[in-house]
């Protein structure tokens, strides 16, 4: 693991590292932030969005308050592999900063887009070796395909929350595009990687805190449903707080405005 940059934030240090990956078979970059004190330290990961990289959130989340206050680490991969024989699409959508956090399957993807396997176990093994993490007590939270990433991976965490999650990928057009480019034509593979679907096929979580703003673009074009979401838990009887946030779009300026909310409930949930 290489250290590419380390600053003092809050009493912690906020850094930003880079290592070979064997899951996607390209260097990767993610940022940590380790509050001050030995720890071990509860673990928050963040699942970023549609074009984003680690730097997103670095740079506008402002999470580092909350977790200095909680003693919890944040951790921020990148959402997709990258490099020049990185197999990539015209679209903003997919391919390069679009990876969805699945295991593509198919050509030429299947090569280097294993998001899943490098989110799951690849990166929390890393982030063990080389940080006092506590990997007993991990959550998971994200933004827009980090909150679909989430809501999909964090299924296995201790503590899920989401910020305009795309819900049911597999009814929108962002989805459907990159569930049938990664994975091809048979949609029951694409449940795997469906909030919806995984809650009707019997995956439960104790609670889920999503929070969506009323003036989101991508919210009035169908992308995110998280009505599809909440009707979901209530029949799987799942404890869902859906925050409508009136006015709020899908930026960083909707993000930062409720993290820190987000860092506390998961804080909660891990005694922190």
């Amino acid at each position: 693991m290489e250290t590419l940059s380390t600053n003092r934030a809050h009493g912690g240090t906020q850094g930003v590292y880079r290592h070979d990956s064997t899951a996607t078979n390209t260097p990767m970059t993610f940022s940590v932030f380790v509050p001050e004190g030995d720890g071990p330290f509860p673990v928050l990961w963040y699942l970023s969005g549609l074009t984003c990289t680690h730097a997103n959130v670095t740079e506008k989340g402002e999470f580092r308050a909350a977790c200095a206050e909680a003693g919890i680490i944040f951790v921020a991969p990148d959402t997709s592999p990258r490099g020049d024989d990185v197999a990539d699409d015209d679209g903003y959508d997919f391919g390069k900063g679009a990876g969805f956090y699945v295991d593509a399957t198919q050509a030429p993807f299947a090569k280097h887009y294993q998001m899943r396997t490098y989110i799951e176990d690849e990166l929390p093994a890393l982030i063990e070796k080389n940080f006092p993490a506590d990997m007993t007590r991990q959550g998971i939270t994200g933004h827009s395909m980090g909150g679909h990433g989430a809501l999909t991976i964090g299924l296995r965490f201790k503590s899920i929350s989401a910020f305009a999650p795309i819900c049911h990928p597999m009814d929108c057009p962002w989805g459907e595009k990159a569930l049938g480019g990664y994975l091809g034509d048979n949609r029951a593979a694409w449940r795997d990687y469906d909030a919806v679907a995984l809650i009707e096929d019997g995956a439960r979580a104790s609670a889920l805190l999503v929070d969506q703003g009323t003036d989101d673009q991508f919210y009035g074009e169908q992308q995110l449903m998280p009505e599809a979401l909440a009707k979901a838990c209530d029949a799987a009887g799942i404890d869902l707080t859906l925050r409508m946030q009136d006015g709020y779009d899908h930026s960083y300026y909707f993000i930062s405005t409720f993290m820190a909310d987000h860092v506390r409930w998961h804080a909660a949930a891990f005694g922190a």
